[in-house]
Order: structure tokens, then sequence, then C-alpha cells
């Protein structure tokens, strides 16, 4: 998947970190838009709020992404219900559909589960992401095996459920901790993760290991290599489904739907993070296709999509493609969109709101006006 290039330097950041990479910018095609296929198709952006916020700054930023063509935004309270009340019509005066973005399983400030240690995932090499969190601090994992962690998370979908006015839950961090970073992150860590190394091997807690030998009469304490073990594998694979599937009930009991920012395909995902969201009850996924995190270049997002929306053929989920904005420039981030659409996405989602600068807008302007949304 080469193409003729130039190479110029940009910084990618991912959550936690930021690394310099080199990455090369594609040919532009000419006439990128004309040849697609006019139908529905959304525009999302992610967004954290800020309870200090006034409400004429939240009406401006709105403002901004609806005049830009921007339908749909992913709005991040720290699961606060009452901020998200207060925010919800201010973006739906401005037209926008507001979905909740949550951390799921990672549970940073937390003050419920921080009262409750046992709660947290725990490594093979027996360290507790509540005091020794993998990678980075906020790397605060609860165990997914466990009913009361698993009843506190589904009590934080219910609440950002019941917001009037709200289109979806948005789950984020639903997974486990990564047991392979993206390999344009391995350096800053000064990391090579060849195999599944014990301190990023989750979860190991007496819940799960008690769970698992009852169900399968053996013990991942015992095995030589359990990365090989596609019992303990899928065990862990299905209680992250167990979450979904019952956010997915809360959410339609109460009127919305659920929708996931997940990894790049399902078996990337799979690999990485333990996470098949190809078999998951969900409405809308939007995998975070960001191509300079895996040293790739803009063609991958066509690729990455394209996997997806197979692997969800035959079922009723819906794609739509996250691109990372910063380091792109304008000319990359309509090749990225048309390359999504192309490719099957129903939409495209930007991370985040923030970075997205003027000439960023006017591609998405200029490509709501061209396709029939």
């Amino acid at each position: 998947m080469k193409k003729k290039s130039k190479l110029f330097i940009c910084s990618i950041l991912i959550g936690f970190t930021m690394v310099s990479c080199d990455f090369k910018e594609s040919t532009k095609e000419e006439n990128l838009v004309e040849d697609i296929v006019k139908d529905e198709f959304q525009f999302w952006t992610w967004t954290s709020a800020n309870a200090k916020k006034s409400d004429e700054a939240y009406q401006q930023e709105f403002a901004k992404y609806k005049a830009n063509g921007i339908n749909d935004v992913l709005i991040n309270t720290g699961t606060d219900a009452e901020l998200l009340a207060r925010i919800t019509p201010i973006a739906k005066k401005e037209g926008l559909e507001v979905h909740a973005w949550m951390f799921t399983i990672n549970r940073p400030g937390d003050k419920i589960a921080n009262e409750h240690p046992e709660w947290f995932a725990v490594s093979r090499d027996g360290k507790s992401c509540y005091d020794e969190p993998p990678y980075v601090g906020y790397y605060k994992w609860l165990c997914p095996t466990r009913a009361e962690s698993k009843a506190h998370i589904l009590s934080l979908v219910e609440g950002l459920a019941k917001v009037e006015g709200v289109a979806s839950v948005h789950l984020d961090y639903i997974r486990y901790s990564d047991i392979y970073l993206p390999i344009g992150l391995l350096p800053k860590y000064n990391l090579k993760q060849e195999t599944e190394l014990p301190e990023f091997d989750f979860c190991y807690c007496d819940v799960c290991l008690e769970t698992f030998e009852k169900e399968h009469h053996k013990n991942p304490k015992d095995f030589e290599n359990p990365a090989i073990d596609m019992e303990w594998k899928n065990f862990r694979l299905n209680k992250v489904k167990d979450i979904v599937d019952a956010a997915y009930e809360i959410a339609h009991k109460n009127n919305k739907i659920l929708t996931a920012a997940v990894f790049p395909y399902p078996e990337m995902a799979d690999h990485m993070v333990r996470q098949r969201w190809d078999k998951w009850n969900i409405d809308k996924v939007l995998p975070m296709i960001y191509h300079g995190f895996y040293n790739e270049e803009i063609d991958w997002i066509g690729y990455a999509t394209g996997q997806g929306v197979k692997d969800l053929k035959n079922t009723n989920t819906e794609l739509h493609t996250g691109i990372y904005i910063p380091g792109m420039s304008a000319e990359e981030l309509e090749e990225a969109i048309v390359l999504a659409k192309e490719n099957g996405a129903k939409g495209v989602s930007f991370f985040d709101g923030g970075a997205l600068k003027e000439e960023h807008l006017a591609v998405i302007k200029k490509l709501k006006n061209k396709l029939t949304l």
C-alpha cells in the first residue's frame, strides 16, 4: 500500500504520551469526492466538558461544529450526568446530536471504585491496577469479571442513558489494558513487545481465576504459555462482550442507542487489547483508525475501514471511521474521509474537536456540501 510521496514530520498524541514520527504524505487524487455514491453520511467529533466552562462558551463551540458540517458531538463529562444534562440542550439547540462519551473499564479518578481496591484488574505478575497501573498512572482498569465492578460500570451507563436528549451512550476503553502498544509508541517506553509480557497481561485476580477454573477445569496460573490457550483468551473476550451486551440493553431500555470507540479492526483489536467488537450487540462502532500510531500511510485508513466493514457484514452494526487530526494537513484529511467513505464507512469522527483547525473545518464543510446527508 505504498504511494509516491514526500516526507514530512509530525507529532502524534495517544492519550498518555507524545511521540515524533516520520510519515509520508500521499499524492492527492483528483476529484476525490465526485465519484462517491451519495447517501447518508455522518460527521462526528469527540470533545471533553468542564463544569467551569460557561454556557456561552459551549454554545460557541457547538455552533462552530454545526456551521462546518459536523452533525454529532461525543461529550466526555467524566460520567457526570448532571453536567451532561446541562450541556445537552445547548448542543441540541445548535442542531447537534449528543453522545455521552464515558471511560468504561478504565476508570481513573473514580471515587467509588477507589474505595474498593479488590475491584481492580491484576496482571499475570501479580500487580494490581489500583496501585501499580501499567504504562501510565491513569490506567486504572477494573476487573470485568467481578460482579461488583461490572455492576458499578453499568450503573454509570444507566445514569448517562437517563439524560434527556442524549442520542447514545458511547463506550470508550471498553477492553482490557494494552497487551501490545501501537508500534509507533514502543520507542517511547523502550519496549519490545514480541510476546504477551506478564506485566501487561490481565486479569489474573482471584475471581477471574476461580471463575475460569470452575468453567474449564484448569488454572491460567499453571499455563506455561497463557497466550496460546484459546479458552482463556475467549473467556476474557466474552467478559468484555458481557458488559457491552448489558449496556446495550440499558441504553435501549432508555430509548438510546449504544456506540463505542474501538481499535482499528476486529482481528487487530482482538490481538492488541482483547476486544472483538464484531461480536457485540451494539448499534455503531467508531474504530480509531489512527494511521500514524501504527507507522502506516493514509491509505491504511481505507484498508482498516474495509476490514471492519467486512467483519460487520450480516450484523446491524454501523461503522464510522475515527480519524486522528493532529499532524494532518487539510489535503490528507480530505483523502482520509474519502477513503473511509469508499470503503464502506457510514461516517467519520474526528479526534478531537480542539484539534480541528480552520483548514480542517473547511474540508469538512466542503465535503458536507458535496455529499447528500
